[in-house]
């Protein structure tokens, strides 16, 4: 093997009785180079949104969300609840409400998703580094408040501090409908708007009015036992999956406890198939780029149909001839690949710290793109080219078998013969 990795890379680096290998050679390895680095690169790029969107959602996302699998509202005043509230992992415990409801701004209308908090929700989320105005305050004292999406607001016409109030309407869960006063057939509560926040995130900003979980329960004709879900801040040192499965034993499977990638599964599993996606179709590309390594190296062969002679002449078997011949294709993959890789990681870490490329257009919440380098996508890149380098010279040496090998055995063996 060291023999035949010698005349290889000797026939790699040394100059050719005709130019055009040389230049195809070069040809070859640069664009399995160029194939490379793009696919780190653009891995790395949907890396960056990735951490970035899961940066946004565990400003708003508790560690651990609880709802129930059937139905909508539960008591958390039960022995099993009481239990999880004693986990010594668990650092804030939350109930709250969350349904739709109407809104009502001087003379328009809209509908949004009322969620009602309690007191540790501001401790449990980053909410205060998502508001875009005013201040996350649900009561004052004297009146009640709410924090409300920017698209929302901005649908409504209404900005924080504003000194009209937004009037939600519920509809009463019992009793029949007054069609001659209609707007005694529902529940209704004025709010001041505090605050707004943003989160970049269409589902959150055009929907979502906080208020407080009394007021809430008030609204919805909850009792103080009830709530739609409970969220759960850990401490620091927790590790998720194991409180997560704790929970899990004590509650049954009545109730589904959701990590922040499961509270948007939907979300981040599209993510991970647009990049896998992205992955396979720059592979293909990457695939015609390696697949040049045939023509470099056919041409090679020929070229080197003597040195094929002479090396038999010296006693290399067929199985030498092959290796060193597989092993010269070999080469430019595995140089085009670790160059590929050097380059893209280089590039991405250039772009990650001094964003050379950036967003175009106005209101993105950063300026350019983000990349974060993981050194799984790094490894994977590498064993797929050099996979790829592999197939690719096979058909070289089965020709090369089929051509020259086969045929000198040939004239060999009539030689013998004679």
């Amino acid at each position: 093997m060291n023999l035949a990795l010698q005349i290889a890379r000797r026939y790699l680096f040394a100059k050719k009785s005709h130019k055009a290998i040389n230049i195809i050679s070069a040809i070859s390895a640069m664009g399995v180079i160029v194939g490379t680095m793009a696919i780190v690169a653009v891995l790395s790029v949907f890396n960056g949104f990735d951490h970035l969107i899961e940066h946004l959602f565990s400003s708003f996302d508790p560690d651990l969300k609880i709802e129930c699998v059937q139905g909508k509202v539960f008591n958390v005043k039960t022995p099993e609840w009481n239990a999880v509230r004693r986990l010594p992992g668990i650092a804030y415990f939350d109930p709250v409400v969350e349904d739709n409801a109407m809104l009502r701004y001087k003379d328009r209308q809209m509908p949004a998703t009322i969620k009602g908090v309690g007191s540790n929700f501001q401790k449990m989320t980053s909410i205060d580094t998502l508001l875009t105005d005013g201040s996350f305050t649900l009561y004052d004292g004297a009146f009640q408040n709410g924090v409300m999406g920017v698209g929302l607001a901005g649908a409504l016409g209404t900005v924080a501090k504003s000194l009209d109030p937004v009037v939600i309407y519920v509809p009463k869960r019992t009793g029949q409908i007054n069609l001659i006063n209609p707007e005694s057939s529902f529940n209704q509560a004025t709010v001041f708007v505090s605050g707004t926040f943003s989160m970049k995130q269409a589902v959150y900003d055009d929907n979502y009015f906080i208020i407080s979980l009394p007021l809430a329960r008030m609204l919805f004709s909850y009792n103080d036992s009830c709530a739609t879900a409970v969220e759960l801040k850990l401490q620091s040192h927790v590790y998720v999956g194991e409180t997560q499965s704790e929970i899990k034993k004590l509650l049954g499977p009545s109730f589904m406890v959701l990590n922040r990638f499961e509270q948007q599964g939907d979300y981040f599993r599209i993510m991970k198939i647009e990049k896998w996606m992205t992955y396979l179709i720059l592979s293909f590309i990457l695939l015609i780029a390696v697949f040049n390594i045939i023509g470099s190296l056919t041409m090679l062969i020929i070229d080197k149909k003597d040195d094929i002679q002479t090396l038999r002449n010296l006693g290399a078997d067929n199985r030498l001839i092959q290796k060193i011949f597989l092993l010269e294709g070999w080469l430019i993959s595995v140089i085009g690949a670790f160059v590929g890789v050097v380059l893209g990681t280089l590039l991405s870490f250039g772009q990650e710290h001094f964003g050379w490329i950036k967003l175009q257009g106005s209101g993105f919440i950063i300026q350019s793109y983000p990349v974060v380098v993981q050194w799984t996508d790094v490894l994977l890149v590498f064993v797929t080219v050099l996979v790829m380098g592999f197939l690719a010279v096979l058909y070289p040496v089965y020709y090369l078998n089929k051509e020259y090998l086969k045929e000198r055995n040939g004239k060999q063996d009539k030689t013998i013969n004679k």
